[in-house]
């Protein structure tokens, strides 16, 4: 490897070589070939149809499927093998089936090791410490999920519709806290949904996967197409018309 090419990798925080995944043998494969990569500080949308292989893509990402050392690395180590990436490493999302009587405070009180960041998310995503987990809403309960998921500084966050049970005003804060945490801290985002309202200007980079290949990466900035760089279309227009075929990336 030159030094270009080395200085390169060193930014990187996602690697994605190649990958084939299938849940069981019998299966199809969920992803083919699947390459990405992303440099550290990136905020990544992840599109696709449903079934197209997001969600396999940031669990494979997150460590949480067996697969070979090298077809996916995540801050230069193998994504499943390497035990320390569980301290740096983030994935949100999904069912978060805590109904158990018991106080958020009383949660808090036994797992928040920094309480100034907590404090900061709790106020961010409006948590009230006395809410009971058995008796909250959805969109309360998604907040408490965030709350607990983010309350570690992580450097990698893969976020599987995670705004979807919330408010506008909920959805517009936790978005600006997590591009604080890319700008400041370098934490790298790499986030599935279907919901791109206000994200043009919030994104660096966007992933269209498409049955269970990568169809296309790279920066917003590089789509003239889009409304942002002086093109007619909207992102979530944009996304729809490459979804539908009628557009190409």
């Amino acid at each position: 490897m030159g030094r270009d090419e080395h200085d390169a990798a060193e930014k990187r925080a996602v690697e994605v070589n190649g990958v084939d995944f299938r849940y069981r043998p019998e299966l199809p494969l969920a992803l083919r070939g699947l390459r990405l990569g992303l440099e550290r500080g990136s905020r990544c949308l992840l599109v696709g149809a449903n079934g197209a292989g997001k969600t396999t893509l940031l669990r494979v990402i997150g460590g949480k499927h067996l697969i070979a050392p090298g077809a996916v690395s995540v801050l230069g180590r193998p994504a499943f093998h390497d035990t320390a990436l569980a301290g740096k490493v983030a994935f949100l999302g999904g069912p978060f089936p805590f109904e158990v009587d018991v106080r958020v405070g009383d949660i808090l009180a036994r797992t928040a090791k920094e309480p100034q960041r907590c404090r900061l998310l709790q106020e961010l995503l409006a948590v009230d410490l006395d809410w009971h987990m058995h008796r909250i809403s959805d969109g309360q309960r998604r907040r408490v999920q965030l709350l607990l998921g983010l309350m570690h500084p992580f450097e990698v966050l893969l976020l599987d519709e995670i705004t979807t049970d919330l408010d506008i005003i909920a959805r517009t804060d936790l978005l600006a806290f997590l591009r604080r945490e890319s700008e400041q801290r370098g934490v790298t985002i790499l986030y599935a949904t279907h919901i791109l309202d206000r994200l043009e200007r919030w994104a660096s980079h966007l992933a269209l996967v498409e049955r269970g290949s990568l169809s296309w990466l790279g920066p917003l900035s590089a789509l003239s197409e889009l409304d942002e760089n002086g093109g007619p279309l909207r992102l979530s227009e944009l996304v729809e018309g490459w979804l539908r075929g009628g557009l190409k990336p």
